[in-house]
């Protein structure tokens, strides 16, 4: 009697459906814990997990993406990592439970989820051909074998009785004693033996994923920053206001907010790392290593970071030291002209490691402001979050037109020409960072007990600087708060307004107004397609 007819034979029942379910999810487990090993020797972004998150985050409306980091924040990789997974258990459950029916259908579909996870490889940016195919595609093989084997215990008929069992050979029910028509002895045997391989294998793999990223760590770990040839100048003492709960003057490496698509973030050899500059009127393509921009003159700077994504009052900016080298320099010794000055090419595209791209107007990036090749931050090389071994900043623009991480490639085209990454999913060309404020305290909700209490915040025009910050108590008159001493026009400025507070509840509101005359808007506006608009207000209850 062949397979899918004894199959259909054998009516399951309720604990068959379960170890059918339970079978499922140790193919599932089987099938991840597989591709682990095969990952790591292709390349860790090639996981399935990482390619169908990062195809399920391209595919993402811009407006979903901002919901995520709104409420998730830098969380919101995890989650989405996390979701992935759930969706495959509980889909493995289903293909267990129908494989105890019909074997080869829940077979071919763990198969079907490891093609999807080829072709989400395939069709990644940063995808290196076949080869990214094989992580899904063996661990779907694996995962299916063993659906199939498992559910076969499940199946199991046709054997002799043992003695007394009461039973007719051959007849569904028949089998090991009290197995009620299966094979239990087997079933356990060989799901506990796959489930302790596939955890062996699976940590195997991981160990093989970290180990490849032992080079790049080594690498960054034996970089000394030179000392700079333009050195930053000393933050005035009194640009740091001590007032209890407003944000640092230089936000620390490790409360820097990070914004970005990598699910993984990339470990990068500084010692192989090359960067590529080509395109339109330029009289050579150039390419660099990392020692080749470490010997060149480096120049040091504050700088203030915003995110397109920043809700108004958001966290998503930060202010940190940069170290690197003037982009405009590399440019012009390629033979690169801004548009104003007769140049082709207005639109400068810097490509990841991971396949991400983002414009950049070549007139800001040449305009005479800081735009830098960073190296380090806050004295230190990069941290591999924040893009090591080199990423860009360009002060003034929302780091989704500006801060490529990871670069390694250059392009100079036109904005007609190409339309990069986050271009292509609703944002705006051009983002330069609207004039913006924020009050860091008293929190939302606070019970401030009556008399003087401290209202601060930080404000940011980078490129622009800030001129004046008013508070507003209820719908009271416009109140000039006092503003801490400049960096530079290229740094947030913090400021901070003694108010005389009596009990009941209070809206506290704040406004800022830049250097060239413009006044923070009140309309609110949206992050998408060009970064969020408003005044920021919190509501207090004085006790």
């Amino acid at each position: 009697m062949r397979d899918e007819e004894r199959d259909r034979r054998v009516r399951p029942g309720g604990p068959r459906l379960a170890l059918g379910a339970l079978s499922g999810a140790l193919a599932g487990f089987t099938a991840l814990a597989v591709a682990e090993p095969v990952a790591a020797w292709v390349r860790p972004q090639s996981g399935p997990v990482i390619v169908v998150g990062g195809a399920s985050i391209d595919a993402t409306p811009a407006a979903v993406k901002d919901w995520a980091i709104r409420h998730f924040g830098t969380d919101d990789k995890l989650v989405l990592q996390l979701g992935i997974l759930a969706v495959l258990t509980l889909l493995a459950l289903a293909l267990g439970a129908l494989a105890v029916r019909w074997r080869r259908v829940g077979a071919a579909g763990v198969l079907l989820f490891g093609v999807v996870g080829a072709a989400a490889a395939a069709g990644r940016p940063d995808s290196t051909g076949v080869a990214d195919t094989l992580p899904s595609v063996v661990g779907a093989l694996a995962g299916a074998l063993l659906l199939y084997v498992l559910t076969g215990r499940l199946t199991a008929a046709g054997r002799p009785t043992a003695p007394g069992n009461g039973t007719v050979p051959g007849e569904p029910g028949a089998g090991l004693p009290g197995s009620g028509g299966w094979d239990r002895r087997g079933f356990v045997l060989a799901a506990t033996s796959a489930a302790a391989a596939s955890a062996v294998v699976g940590a195997a793999g991981r160990s093989l994923n970290a180990s490849r990223g032992q080079n790049a760590v080594a690498s960054r770990a034996e970089v000394v920053l030179p000392r700079p040839g333009s050195p930053a100048q000393p933050v005035p003492g009194r640009a740091a206001l001590r007032v209890p709960g407003i944000s640092p003057f230089t936000t620390p490496n490790s409360g820097f907010y990070r914004v970005d698509t990598a699910l993984v973030v990339p470990e990068v050899d500084a010692t192989t790392w090359r960067l590529r500059i080509h395109g339109k009127g330029m009289r050579r393509t150039a390419t660099y290593s990392f020692d080749d921009l470490l010997g060149r003159e480096l120049i040091e700077r504050d700088i203030t970071l915003t995110c397109v994504s920043n809700e108004v009052g958001g966290p998503y900016v930060g202010n940190a030291r940069w170290t690197g080298v003037r982009l405009a320099d590399l440019l012009a010794e390629c033979g690169v002209r801004p548009p104003s000055r007769g140049g082709p090419a207005d639109q400068l595209v810097a490509r990841s490691v991971d396949g991400m791209t983002i414009g950049s107007p070549v007139e800001d990036v040449m305009d005479g402001r800081d735009a830098l090749l960073a190296l380090g931050m806050n004295g230190e090389p990069l941290p591999f979050e924040h893009g090591f071994p080199v990423r860009m900043v360009v002060p003034g623009l929302y780091g989704f037109v500006s801060a490529c991480k990871w670069i390694e490639d250059i392009e100079l085209t036109t904005f007609d020409a190409y339309d990069p990454y986050w271009v292509r999913r609703g944002w705006a060309r051009r983002a330069p960072v609207k004039t913006q404020s924020r009050i860091d305290t008293p929190k939302p909700f606070a019970r401030p007990k009556a008399g003087t209490v401290m209202v601060a915040g930080v404000a940011w025009a980078q490129h622009r600087g800030i001129d004046k910050v008013e508070v507003r108590v209820d719908d009271g008159p416009w109140q000039e708060a006092h503003l801490a001493a400049e960096d530079t026009r290229d740094t947030w400025r913090q400021w901070s307004l003694p108010w005389q507070a009596i009990p009941g509840s209070h809206t506290l509101t704040v406004r800022a107004t830049d250097r060239t005359g413009t006044v923070q808007t009140d309309r609110r506006t949206r992050t998408i397609p060009d970064g969020a608009g408003g005044w920021h207000s919190v509501v207090v209850t004085v006790d």
